[in-house]
């Protein structure tokens, strides 16, 4: 079977973003089947092509994936105006690829909600199965968050998330809350799977070479957050925490903060202007490297702002890594993860914007270590790793469901 299959983030372990759509198209070319993988470039992503750009595309061949990469060049930091005309422009280029190519399901992945909008023509215009994978609520999210306010925007996404799964033969949601959300669109429950994000277990137990980033000493509690530093995220308040424990003399608990994003120049500026020497900003880095953190780090971040929508809408990459890499992991929010983590002890949950017994959970997160707790519950990550979230399984059941998919 033949798969064309646009998600505009495509990264591989080279890059330091998300490989779920690498991980399943290299299990799906092994079960015999050809993907074409269609994308842009992300700025800390790797697609695994190095040849140029030649018209405003380049194409090849990444472990038998076959990956058509437009040069449209993404990052978090860009202006909301800049990333619109990024998402539309790559749903234009990749309407040509729909009535060009060659294949027997389309198959296309969120975020953005435009890359529904090829999936929608393939599946009326060209008669073509097609599968929708939702990762984000849109509109919802952006709506709850204030990052959209305009009225004619907001009914125009609404319409087309819709006619996104409307369209679709079948729909995959990457969380419980997503399931829900497609289902209220009227979608039956019978063309609808949880498939969430899945855990690389080969990555992050093999041969892992450990370090430690600079500021940081060898007895020091470090605590890690890996990911996008955005309007998202929360991440003022764990500046809140380092303050607090700051004012505590601890120390000893240290914040190492992975990655990039539009908020990462202020809260480096407010670390610096109120001397938080807790908080060590590191740049993004691919899988591997990630992996020999995550092995030095005593604690993962799984934080996220107080909106409702993210409790059981939201599939987060790093809490996955989190737990196969079998660190215990401090949760800020309610919802699916929360209970997940409570339910296996495998960390802690604190409320979202209360500092003070943020702080004083990584006191006694300190405590447990010496104990030997912690230990404990970072076994029950991996275990949970293992147990419920192995790529391998997940990657199976998600070629039947797109395999499998019938009009």
């Amino acid at each position: 079977m033949k798969i064309l299959y646009f998600h505009q983030h495509f990264n591989t372990p080279k890059g330091s973003v998300g490989i779920r759509s690498y991980e399943l198209s290299r299990r799906m070319v092994k079960a015999g089947h050809e993907v074409t993988i269609v994308c842009g470039s992300y700025g800390t992503g790797n697609t695994g092509l190095t040849n140029t750009f030649q018209r405003g595309r380049r194409e090849g061949a990444v472990e038998g994936i076959r990956v058509i990469e437009f040069d449209l060049e993404y990052s978090n930091s860009d202006s909301y105006l800049k990333r619109t005309w990024t998402f539309i422009n790559f749903a234009l280029k990749s309407i040509v690829l729909v009535f060009t190519e060659k294949y027997d399901v389309v198959f296309a992945t969120t975020t953005p909600l435009t890359a529904g909008i090829p999936g929608i023509l393939a599946r009326w215009l060209r008669k073509k199965i097609f599968v929708f994978e939702v990762r984000d609520l849109w509109p919802e999210l952006p709506k709850e968050m204030g990052v959209i306010k305009n009225p004619v925007v907001l009914k125009l996404l609404s319409f087309l998330e819709w006619a996104s799964y409307r369209s679709a033969d079948r729909c995959i949601g990457l969380s419980p809350g997503i399931v829900e959300g497609i289902a209220k669109r009227g979608v039956e429950r019978s063309n609808i799977k949880l498939i969430p994000n899945g855990c690389d277990l080969g990555i992050f137990g093999g041969d892992i070479e450990i370090w430690r980033p600079e500021g940081v000493m060898e007895g020091d509690f470090t605590v890690i957050y890996t990911g996008t530093h955005g309007i998202a995220n929360g991440l003022d308040n764990v500046l809140d925490v380092a303050k607090e424990l700051k004012k505590r003399g601890r120390n000893d608990i240290k914040f190492v903060f992975v990655g990039q994003g539009k908020l990462k120049p202020q809260l480096e500026q407010r670390a610096k202007q109120e001397q938080l020497n807790n908080i060590v900003f590191c740049p993004p880095v691919d899988k591997k490297r990630l992996a020999g953190l995550m092995e030095f780090a005593d604690l993962g971040l799984q934080v996220l702002a107080n909106i409702p929508a993210f409790y059981y809408g939201t599939s987060p990459n790093k809490f996955f890594d989190y737990i196969s890499a079998g660190l215990p992991v401090l949760n800020n929010y309610p919802g699916w993860l929360a209970e997940m983590i409570d339910k296996n002890e495998c960390g802690y949950v604190v409320a979202a914007k209360n500092p003070s017994v943020f702080a004083d959970t990584l006191e006694d997160a300190v405590e447990d270590k010496n104990k030997g707790y912690l230990q404990y519950m970072g076994e029950n990550s991996r275990r949970l790793a293992e147990q419920s979230f192995n790529r391998d399984q997940l990657a199976d059941e998600w070629i039947d469901w797109v395999t499998g998919a019938t009009r």
